[in-house]
């Protein structure tokens, strides 16, 4: 709950301003979507929902959005129980917005984000070895439809290099031609051409559908929106799905969406395949990206190999 003066401050906030902030997102999201930029839209909109329950539905100025208003915004979103990197997707989604307004000539030019964190704090990713991926290769889930679906979809993702299950729901079959997947990575926009190896191959005959242009039976329709809400609702429920496929593997193996491509790269690595040949299979920028990438399974391995050693003092 807000406190007498929080409230007081927002109604003297809520005169009469040109553009309001709640009003001005409102606009962005429209632009964003008739963009068809549906994930920055989905991410303005839970910003915009959000600040909203912060401002209890009271819309203010961007004249009002100060070092003391944002102070405000980031304790009432610590007081939520948010993380620091949930925190700061916030406050960065504001200063966007706000750096908009100001470019608009809606506000002065000023930085009221300098005492809040906007940055990201890299998470630690943990890597399964091959013989986990053999392992849930070979789980027997016939009985398990979902379960069986989510464990082919992160083999397939394993065997592409790491294909980010967001270009796996959309991939269609139209990306595959003369025994190739080419298709175009939605985060980047980087083209990439896959060999379809016999593991692939199964995988991909097994959700054929001759009614659907996709290759897997995660979306429906290829009306952008509706697809897009369709892939929000998937990709959630792959996670869990996920979970649940975790506690059948050895102890502390946990999957996520993320950890095929971080298992790619670590066996790649361990083949002794060339940086510049994994970053370009990763559809990296850059080998320092790469590089980075690798650098959390080289700290996981060094951490391992201490706390083996240290089994010796109980």
């Amino acid at each position: 709950m807000a406190t007498v003066k929080t409230k007081q401050r927002r109604k003297s906030m809520a005169g009469k301003g040109i553009v309001k902030v709640l009003e001005f997102m409102e606009n962005q999201i429209r632009l964003m979507r008739d963009a068809n930029r549906l994930g920055t839209a989905y991410n303005y909109e839970k910003t915009k929902k959000n600040m909203t329950e912060f401002l209890e539905g009271v819309d203010i100025p961007f004249t009002k959005v100060d070092e003391e208003f944002i102070s405000e915004y980031n304790a009432f979103l610590i007081r939520r129980g948010m993380v620091r990197n949930s925190v700061s997707f916030y406050m960065r989604i504001l200063r966007a917005v706000y750096n908009k307004a100001v470019r608009q000539k809606l506000v002065k030019p000023s930085n009221p984000f300098l005492d809040v964190y906007t940055g990201v704090d890299k998470t630690r990713k943990r890597a399964v070895t091959e013989s986990v991926i053999s392992q849930l290769y070979k789980l027997d889930l016939s009985h398990e439809k979902y379960l069986a679906l989510a464990r082919d979809i992160f083999i397939f993702s394993y065997c592409t290099r790491g294909m980010a299950f967001v270009d796996i729901a959309y991939l269609k079959k139209d990306n595959i031609r003369s025994g190739v997947i080419t298709y175009a990575r939605r985060k980047t926009g980087q083209q990439l051409a896959i060999r379809v190896e016999p593991a692939i191959k199964k995988i991909i005959e097994r959700y054929c559908c001759e009614t659907s242009p996709y290759v897997f039976p995660i979306l429906t329709t290829s009306e952008s929106r509706q697809a897009y809400e369709e892939y929000r609702l998937a990709i959630n429920n792959y996670n869990r799905l996920l979970r649940r496929l975790s506690n059948m593997l050895p102890a502390e193996c946990k999957l996520t969406s993320y950890t095929s491509r971080h298992s790619w790269a670590t066996a790649a690595r361990n083949h002794n395949i060339p940086i510049s040949v994994i970053s370009a299979g990763m559809g990296h920028s850059s080998e320092q990206t790469t590089q980075i990438y690798l650098k959390s399974i080289e700290d996981n391995e060094i951490d391992d190999a201490n706390a083996s050693i240290l089994k010796i003092l109980g």
